[in-house]
């Protein structure tokens, strides 16, 4: 598993969201060992995503690798061999999380105090709170502009949704996890609980 650089913020999650059924493509796709590069080729090359340009197709798919490769071998093979939809999104919220730094840090800073504190609405303003608060120290953060940080607050919130960590009316909800990925969690990723609100131990049962 790979994570974030913890020192640079990678902000390229401007479109799309969870990209389920393409990433669940890519990932039958991908043979053990082998260099991602060499899957988003054999992607391009059998079509793993409808999108009309190959400039499009291709973009997709390295921010889809990007994600995927920060899965373990065995979160990897759960996701395509025995987890529901439900534990599909969590692990592609997972993925995104350990792939985008500022994703977590919003997953850990505003939703998780947010739920821990019982103040269960999202206002998009909490994205534009962190993201100013982040920008003053971070000069990639910074130049971003307003158009795509505009942007890159509708994406993360489409992504929430999907995940089932908001409700469509951008209410934070307690996530609902199988038994098998929440043990599989707490035996190699306990860190990664708080990403899911409700999971960690001090977070309440969901």
């Amino acid at each position: 598993m790979t994570s974030a650089d913890p020192s640079h913020y990678k902000m390229s999650f401007s479109t799309g969201g969870l990209f389920l059924n393409e990433t669940l493509a890519v990932a039958r796709l991908h043979v053990a060992g082998e260099p991602w590069s060499v899957t988003i080729s054999r992607a391009l090359t059998e079509g793993a995503t409808s999108l009309p340009k190959a400039a499009s197709q291709r973009r997709t798919l390295r921010e889809i690798v990007n994600r995927l490769s920060t899965l373990t071998d065995m979160e990897r093979d759960y996701l395509l061999t025995e987890a529901d939809r439900g534990d599909q999104l969590a692990l592609l919220w997972l993925a995104t999380c350990r792939a985008y730094r500022f994703v977590r840090e919003f997953a850990t800073d505003v939703l998780r105090e947010r739920y821990l504190s019982f103040q269960l609405d999202l206002p998009l303003e909490s994205f534009d709170i962190l993201f100013a608060a982040k920008a003053e120290w971070d000069e990639g953060l910074a130049s971003i502009s307003p158009s795509t940080r505009a942007k890159l607050r509708q994406v993360l919130f489409r992504m929430m949704r999907e995940a089932h960590v908001i409700s469509d009316d951008s209410r934070i909800q307690s996530a609902i996890v199988s038994s098998r990925l929440r043990a599989m969690l707490e035996q190699d990723c306990p860190a990664d609980l708080v990403l899911f609100p409700g999971l960690a131990r001090d977070g309440g049962a969901s």
